[in-house]
């Protein structure tokens, strides 16, 4: 099903997350991979667990997702394959607790993910700091195309202000067509989870949404060796 590496032998800080979790580790991980890779719901997975004889609760998936998936994330920083300076940066809504959020998004000219941030609020100070993790992830770009957001321009004005050189900006909607398509990458998945309850949990699950199609799409260095997209992603932690 996925690794069989025994627990003794993981790595410190994932070892200590699975210390309290008394599943086997291959159901753990499965259930982790399947939630941030395909458009399932928690009651999804727990049925094709059961399936498969083990009887797992909802909430205890919902657990394992919300305890490992910052860990992948965190690995997966050390092995994401340098992006492009032509970014083309947008934000989607993503609902929370009733109420719409802002998921900040941007790909290179060549569709490959740059980062992303979930926000509260829709402004020039939500949008700075997307620019700014952005920025300190992957350095700096030498254009970004936008809509005609106020607060996305005012952002990265800002930002130029503060700069030696300065960063093109370019407001042209057509251009940004690549990122607004690989939106319905992330919105498909999350589609059958109804919304989100809480912003710390919704923020994790994204991250562990975007670690999995940066995976698919080719952005995790792989040290030349050829690897299905799941064993790069349980790789990053086993």
């Amino acid at each position: 099903m996925t690794s069989k590496t025994p627990r003794n032998a993981l790595p410190a800080g994932i070892a200590k997350v699975l210390k309290r979790l008394h599943y086997p580790l291959d159901v753990i991980l499965l259930c982790v991979r399947w939630y941030v890779a395909y458009s399932l719901s928690l009651r999804n997975l727990e049925e094709m667990m059961a399936e498969r004889g083990f009887e797992v609760d909802h909430s205890s998936v919902h657990r394992w997702v919300i305890k490992l998936v910052p860990l992948f994330e965190q690995a997966f920083r050390k092995h994401k394959r340098p992006v492009g300076k032509s970014w083309r940066m947008d934000e989607t809504y993503v609902k929370v607790r009733g109420q719409w959020k802002y998921l900040y998004r941007a790909v290179d000219k060549a569709g490959k993910t740059v980062d992303f941030l979930l926000r509260a609020h829709r402004d020039k100070a939500a949008a700075r700091r997307y620019f700014e993790k952005a920025i300190d992830q992957s350095g700096a770009p030498e254009s970004v195309t936008m809509d005609r957001s106020g607060a996305n321009l005012a952002a990265i004005q800002s930002i130029n202000a503060e700069r030696e050189t300065t960063i093109e900006v370019r407001q042209v909607k057509y251009l940004n067509n690549i990122v607004e398509q690989d939106h319905r990458a992330i919105k498909h998945i999350i589609k059958p989870m109804m919304g989100f309850k809480d912003f710390r949990c919704a923020r994790i699950i994204l991250s562990g949404i975007e670690v999995m199609h940066m995976i698919r799409k080719g952005q995790m260095k792989d040290d030349g060796i050829a690897r299905t997209v799941a064993a790069l992603f349980y790789s990053l932690v086993v």
